[in-house]
């Protein structure tokens, strides 16, 4: 549905309203609702995109300007053409948009009566929800609402519950939304292209529980209504607001309001399938869980959450699925899989195998049960390729030979080049079969994959592989590390700030060790560094003295010249080496993780229990750091 068209828009809004939106919509803020934001140095801030796909962040924003950028595609403006672009909106949209977010009157002139002329579609939309949830919320303790009230409380949702999700109810006479609204100076026809009543007066909800659906800045988009009578006019379970200018299924996902921070913080969101499931996982402690609203989980949601979770690094996030553990839940597993590149964090599924959803879930076993069974998740593929190969009968050779060449496919799609020989081993584990045999079935599945998706003159040139790391100048001895290298930039940074201001360091180098390296010379140069002594005014002429490979020289020349991204403090310090130290603790989880994946519980049940309390006490140990590595609250 277009967006009404507003004339002449730059000259209808008061000159001194429209500078103080722009003073007070500060484009950091405003767009960090959209993507997650990192420093990037120099005052900058960096993200993925919202407007092209990438993997990389090329998208730039300066605060001290006010501007935006994205490298990639080349667009880019301030904070009122962020918004214009971002929710396809005219000028007088955005800026009354901006002017919602922080509170400013405006005020209208048409050049000469100063006549007020009529709001932008989309704004009056979005109050129009806003109300409307306000009223849900209202009628829910009503006389006509306890079919609603009963049907939260047998789900274990209290009255608190409910005021914190914003659950409402819409009355069965269908009149009375419409009557409320227009008192408000809603006209029939907005209301209309809100979605909110019909062509013919009546309310587009009647005798339905609701669930306001928000985006990340809390602005009400539309709403999840669910049936509660036998004599309800349509037919189905659930309803959704209709597409409009500001509700587009596939852009949205319910409770996103809520997880948005949560989201970013922990670099993991959680997938359920719906409303309650929702409220479910966020009281039981979820409180990264999300659902999509009346249509299946697809590549634009996807793209959403990549660009919330804001990681370029594949290990340092999850996106988790929750699926029944019957042949529908297999089915959507396998949905997600196709679509798994659209993800740069690892996916995860976690499976329950009494087929109980998140809800049902903490009403039978408690919220226990609930994060347990995240918890337990396991890696998409691994469960795909387990759901493909039990179809077959693994005791006959054919079998086997069927099963391998059903799931070499699956391992050859697997975006990491780095854990391709990883499944390679594992389906060779699950079948019984030689390593090397399933690997070259694997390279075989590629290649027919590249014949399909090539021309023919393409058709004989040799597959591509995993992405190589650029390549590393050698010297004499030590290779030399890519500066530029995004998976070394923690080590790179930590030893920068060593070099650079060793007095914002405490004893010991706050605990870092040269295991937290994997450069091998970015170890060699924090060993030079520890062996050094106390850094004095000539530092780091010592460290160069205590190791002359060429390598260490050159990258320590280099890392004096490079500029600090922040003032040095020891609070700089405590979180640049917490964010080292994390990266350790995450690779011996994975580490760790692989090896209780192999060893069986029963037969190994001391063993088995040993690893899973050091996982235990690691996984403690990674939320301490990640909590430090993000800095003070703001």
């Amino acid at each position: 549905m277009p967006l009404r068209t507003l004339p002449d828009v730059a000259g209808l809004i008061n000159e001194e309203d429209l500078a103080t939106v722009r003073e007070r919509s500060r484009i950091e803020d405003v767009v960090g609702s959209y993507v997650t934001l990192r420093p990037a140095g120099g005052g900058a801030l960096t993200g993925l995109c919202p407007f092209h796909d990438e993997k990389t962040p090329s998208f730039r924003v300066t605060p001290a300007r006010g501007f935006y950028y994205c490298f990639g595609c080349n667009v880019g403006g301030d904070v009122i053409g962020f918004v214009q672009a971002i929710n396809n909106c005219s000028f007088v949209e955005a800026v009354e948009f901006l002017a919602d977010r922080v509170g400013v009157q405006l005020r209208y002139t048409d050049g000469g009566g100063g006549a007020r002329v009529e709001p932008g579609l989309r704004s009056r939309i979005l109050e129009a929800n806003r109300l409307a949830a306000e009223f849900f919320a209202g009628q829910l303790t009503g006389p006509e609402a306890v079919a609603g009230r009963q049907f939260l409380a047998e789900r274990g949702f209290d009255r608190d519950a409910a005021e914190h999700f914003g659950v409402g109810f819409a009355p069965m006479g269908g009149r009375e939304l419409a009557k409320h609204l227009r008192a408000h100076k809603f006209s029939d026809e907005e209301l209309v292209k809100a979605s909110l009543i019909r062509e013919g007066g009546w309310d587009y909800f009647q005798g339905r529980l609701l669930w306001p659906i928000r985006d990340a800045g809390r602005s009400v988009l539309g709403f999840g209504a669910r049936r509660l009578f036998d004599d309800d006019r349509m037919p189905a379970k659930y309803i959704n607001t209709r597409e409009t200018p500001v509700y587009k299924k596939s852009h949205v996902l319910y409770g996103l309001d809520l997880a948005r921070q949560n989201i970013a913080k922990k670099n993991q969101a959680v997938i359920v399938e719906g409303y309650t499931d929702v409220m479910a996982a966020h009281l039981a402690g979820i409180d990264t869980a999300v659902a999509s609203c009346g249509t299946a989980f697809g590549d634009d949601h996807a793209r959403l959450l990549s660009r919330l979770i804001g990681t370029t690094d594949a290990l340092a996030g999850e996106v988790i699925f929750t699926f029944d553990g019957d042949a529908a839940g297999q089915a959507a597993a396998l949905k997600v899989f196709s679509g798994d590149q659209h993800f740069i964090s690892q996916t995860y599924v976690a499976i329950e195998p009494s087929g109980l959803d998140p809800c049902d879930l903490r009403i039978q076993h408690g919220d226990a049960a609930v994060r347990e069974l995240v918890g337990r998740r396991e890696p998409l593929y691994r469960y795909v390729m387990a759901s493909t190969i039990a179809g077959f009968d693994l005791d006959r050779v054919d079998g086997r030979l069927a099963a391998l060449r059903a799931a070499a496919p699956l391992v050859s799609s697997v975006r990491d080049g780095s854990l391709v020989n990883g499944y390679v081993h594992e389906l060779a584990k699950m079948l019984g079969a030689e390593v090397e045999e399933v690997r070259r079935e694997v390279s075989r599945a590629g290649r027919r994959k590249l014949s399909a998706n090539h021309d023919r003159q393409q058709h004989h040139e040799r597959p591509p592989q995993a992405e190589p790391p650029p390549d590393e100048p050698t010297l004499v001895g030590l290779p030399m590390p890519n500066p530029r290298d995004r998976s070394l930039e923690v080590e790179r940074g930590t030893l920068r700030l060593m070099v650079r201001a060793p007095e914002v360091f405490v004893t010991d180098w706050n605990g870092v060790g040269a295991d937290d390296f994997t450069h091998p010379t970015y170890r060699a140069i924090f060993a030079a560094i520890a062996d050094a002594g106390t850094p004095a005014g000539d530092w780091p002429q010592p460290v160069v003295a205590v190791n002359p490979d060429p390598a260490v020289s050159s990258v320590i020349a280099a890392l004096t010249t490079e500029p600090l991204l922040r003032p040095a403090s020891p609070a700089y310090a405590s979180e640049y080496v917490a964010k080292l130290r994390l990266l350790t603790v995450s690779r011996a989880i994975a580490n760790l993780k692989s090896k209780l994946q192999r060893t069986n519980p029963i037969d190994d049940q001391p063993g088995y229990n040993r690893m899973f309390a050091t996982l235990l006490d690691l996984e403690k140990r990674r939320r301490e750091l990640t909590e430090v590595a993000a800095g003070p609250a703001d």
